[in-house]
């Protein structure tokens, strides 16, 4: 307790409260201004006194900043979690207007967090993003964790205005130590184009950087962006976000969707004293859902179903702009002119004149004290120093639509593509470049081409040089080379590495294979992984293997290893045997044992057995048998068990676990199977040997046996007794019989049959079936697939829309096409754009070739 001389020194302006007395100092200016209340005055909120103390401060942080410097944020002790975006919960609110958070259960991800924050209490800097579906507990998770330190003076900073990405970009490098960076919805910081990988080095700066110290960062995200920002870019594609990606490694906790059984019972104790916490309970034990209906989705859900037919169309317009990538603050303008295109003739005959105003006023009712299904969104105001410049322009109105209805419409609405007043109004009151080019790159997978192209060249004036790309590549396509050249070239010259890239192939259309060198070379050394990969390629064919080796070690460390693989197998095939071994040894003691197996593979392939065995006695002499168990690996693919069992077991000899763990199922199956079944078969019992490999008790071995069996059946032409095998591995659970049943289906002209092989594939559900189908060799339409095709959800539609041709029904087959089309599944583009050059219109009619 300060003495009273102290307390009268701050009101006289002779000394201000430290961070020890700001409790002290507003619990003092509260109780004042309540007492003046009486006589009229009407007094300043906390957030004002505490703004004007940190300003009497004169920009020095409690003297554990630098001097004239003031880190950003509020003292941890007067945040409102829910100004953090922590859900609120329940219908109750503490008389002075606040909303009380339920009891907190503990779970695993708390106890990383908790280790996070004693690093952080000790000096150190450390980032930890909670990842987990909508409503899950993770923001509630991340105010838990920072609460400790509010007794310490920490601060919390939530970067919001004007924008989050711009508030971060600018505050970023004045975080101050004893600081927790909140970067809730993690996304809307590394998901811009042009700024998520500015952030992502100015928090590699907080978390790296000598000037800083005692920093946490704490951010959420949702599954699916975890899984894009970490994803590695396929191979020949541009890679975006390497910092994004390296920055998050190490860094995601996931976040369980409901609460288990230890959860469960510590939540069912702390409900003795905590009435929201047991009400949930009361509803959501059975499932373990306990977070989501505290944070009332139910209700939400209820509203949108409910909802009159403007204000739904309102908020299906809201829901497809956020799906299709437009930021959170949606303008209120552009939401209201989408929405008409949502009514149907009946429902917009009957608009009255303000409709919208209805309509947002319906959507505006909170949900049992959460937010409501769309409510508007005030822009938060802009802290700026003295002197930094002019006034930022006003936000036009705005609403935010809430998440878990979001989250509702990337399921329901998955497979819609939105009316022609959607892209109309985007293209008439969208603004931000980053807005424009999602959905630009919407409308174009979708292959409503006229509004992508639109789109694009909006997003290029507002300043994005990805849509610069993209317009350079319509030009590309519509056989204006020059025009193409010069729009890449600006950015080509700033260093951009993809402008150069993109130039490079444009030059080598031009000039032939030999101009574009220079700008492979400046696009491999900005660090373009796909031009490293080009230079060596180039440097290959130009008889330069050590330049070659060098762009494609390069290249390796960016994660793109496979040129290492390419290399060494084209030197192989091409009898260079000493560059091929040379290369190989080299990656595999850089840890890459790919190459090695690769060309042990080649050789195995091309009859030379012995070539195949001493490259796998060496590499086992030198410590690779992980190079002897990707060999055995590749063969197994290849459809080779024999050797790839011999294989799997000598690498397990040489100490190898992942073969060790795979030997004895080969040996199973060789020892067991192999000789049984195979006995039976070549001495013409059919049925014996189909009959031993279903008696077989172990399922896996089983399995084996049968699908080995279906296959020797195959190979002696007898088609129905290799279908009758198939259907049976299909019946105990191997989905890769189904493929197979599917192909020898299309073989014989069985399109009904093969429809509801289909059908049964689609019910599985498993998107990566199809993709695996390829490691048994099959053609037809499952060659269509390639391994970034594993999450599409359209196969089923195609093969159905394939039978229809076939069967010359094709009015139905277009209509199967649309559908893939308005699903937009970038893996179709190549199959939907041969089908409609010119693209379609929003309504799914083709759009009229151009004069």
């Amino acid at each position: 307790m300060p003495k009273s001389s102290t307390i009268s020194d701050w009101f006289r302006g002779k000394s201000v409260p430290g961070e020890a007395n700001e409790k002290l100092f507003l619990r003092l200016v509260t109780v004042l201004g309540e007492q003046a209340a009486r006589s009229g005055y009407v007094p300043r909120p906390t957030r004002e006194w505490m703004a004007l103390l940190t300003a009497a401060r004169g920009g020095v942080n409690a003297g554990r900043g630098a001097p004239g410097v003031t880190g950003p944020g509020l003292p941890i002790g007067w945040s409102d979690p829910h100004d953090l975006e922590v859900h609120p919960a329940g219908e109750h609110r503490y008389a002075g207007g606040g909303i009380p958070l339920p009891a907190y259960v503990n779970r695993a991800h708390d106890v990383l967090l908790a280790e996070a924050v004693d690093a952080v209490r000790a000096g150190a800097r450390r980032m930890v993003v909670l990842v987990g579906d909508s409503s899950t507990g993770k923001t509630r998770a991340c105010w838990e964790a920072l609460r400790p330190l509010a007794e310490d003076g920490w601060r919390v900073w939530h970067p919001y205005s004007p924008g989050r990405a711009e508030a971060a970009l600018e505050g970023l490098h004045r975080v101050a130590p004893r600081t927790v960076v909140w970067l809730n919805e993690t996304q809307h910081y590394l998901g811009g184009p042009d700024t998520g990988e500015r952030i992502a080095a100015a928090l590699h700066d907080v978390l790296n950087g000598p000037q800083f110290t005692s920093v946490l960062v704490l951010g959420t995200l949702w599954p699916d962006y975890a899984k894009n920002f970490t994803a590695l870019p396929a191979p020949g594609r541009p890679d975006p976000q390497s910092r994004v990606r390296e920055l998050l490694a190490g860094r995601l906790v996931d976040v369980p969707r409901t609460f288990d059984d230890v959860a469960l019972r510590e939540a069912r104790r702390l409900a003795d004293s905590d009435a929201l916490l047991a009400g949930a309970l009361t509803r959501a034990s059975r499932d373990g859902r306990v977070t989501q209906d505290l944070a009332g989705a139910p209700a939400l859900l209820q509203r949108y179903e409910q909802a009159s037919p403007h204000a739904r169309a309102v908020l299906e317009a809201a829901m497809d702009a956020r799906r299709l990538g437009v930021g959170e603050r949606l303008p209120r303008d552009f939401v209201t002119a989408a929405a008409v295109g949502y009514l149907g003739d009946d429902e917009y005959d009957r608009l009255a004149d303000d409709w919208q105003d209805e309509a947002f006023a319906e959507l505006a009712v909170e949900v049992h004290g959460k937010r409501a299904p769309l409510g508007p969104s005030a822009p938060r105001p802009a802290y700026e120093p003295p002197g930094a410049g002019s006034a930022r322009p006003s936000a036009p109105p705005a609403v935010r639509i809430a998440e878990y209805l979001h989250q509702h419409g990337l399921t329901v609405r998955r497979d819609q593509c939105p009316p022609a007043s959607f892209w109309h109004a985007a293209h008439q009151h969208l603004g931000r470049a980053d807005d424009l080019l999602a959905l630009a790159d919407a409308a174009y997978i979708r292959v409503r081409h006229r509004w992508a192209n639109a789109l694009y060249a909006r997003a290029a004036e507002a300043g994005s040089g990805v849509a610069r790309i993209m317009v350079a590549r319509a030009l590309e396509r519509s056989g204006d080379l020059a025009g193409a050249a010069a729009l890449y070239a600006p950015d080509a010259d700033r260093g951009d590495p993809y402008a150069l890239l993109a130039l490079a192939y444009l030059r080598e259309t031009l000039d032939g294979p030999r101009g574009p060198d220079d700008l492979y070379m400046r696009a491999a050394d900005a660090g373009n992984d796909t031009a490293l990969v080009m230079m060596a390629l180039r440097r290959e064919a130009a008889g330069d293997p050590a330049g070659a080796e060098e762009y494609a070690r390069r290249a390796a460390k960016a994660g793109r290893g496979r040129i290492l693989t390419h290399l060494a197998r084209e030197r192989e095939k091409r009898c260079d045997r000493t560059g091929a071994e040379a290369l190989a040894w080299r990656a595999a003691d850089g840890g890459n044992v790919m190459p090695l197996a690769t060309i042990a593979f080649v050789r195995h392939e091309a009859g030379d057995r012995e070539g195949t065995d001493d490259l796998a006695r060496r590499a086992v002499a030198d410590g690779y048998a992980a190079a002897v168990t990707a060999l055995a690996d590749l063969l197994e693919k290849a459809g080779a068990p024999d050797d790839a069992a011999h294989f799997f077991w000598a690498a397990a000899e040489a100490g190898d676990q992942e073969a060790e763990n795979r030997k004895y199922d080969y040996l199973e199956f060789m020892y067991d199977l192999a000789f049984t079944v195979r006995k039976k078969h070549r001495e013409g019992d059919h049925d014996g040997a189909e009959a031993l490999a279903r008696r077989i008790v172990d399922p896996d071995v089983s399995l084996n046996a049968l699908i080995n069996l279906a296959g020797l059946r195959e190979k002696a032409g007898d088609e129905e007794g290799a279908e009758r095998c198939y259907g049976f591995a299909a019946d105990q659970g191997d989905l890769l019989s189904l493929v197979d049943l599917s192909r020898l289906g299309e073989r014989s002209g069985d399109s009904y049959g093969m429809s509801l092989v289909t059908a049964r594939v689609a019910d599985t559900r498993n998107r990566s079936l199809l993709f695996r189908s390829r490691l048994r060799g099959e053609e037809g339409w499952f060659g269509l697939w390639t391994p970034k095709d594993e999450d599409a959800c359209g196969a089923d539609l195609v093969a159905r829309a394939r039978e229809r041709e076939r069967d010359g029904r094709t009015d139905e087959a277009e209509e199967l096409y649309r559908q893939v089309a308005d699903a937009g599944e970038a893996v179709w583009m190549g199959l939907l754009t041969a089908r409609w050059p010119s693209g379609l219109e929003p309504d799914g009619r083709p759009t009229p070739a151009a004069d």
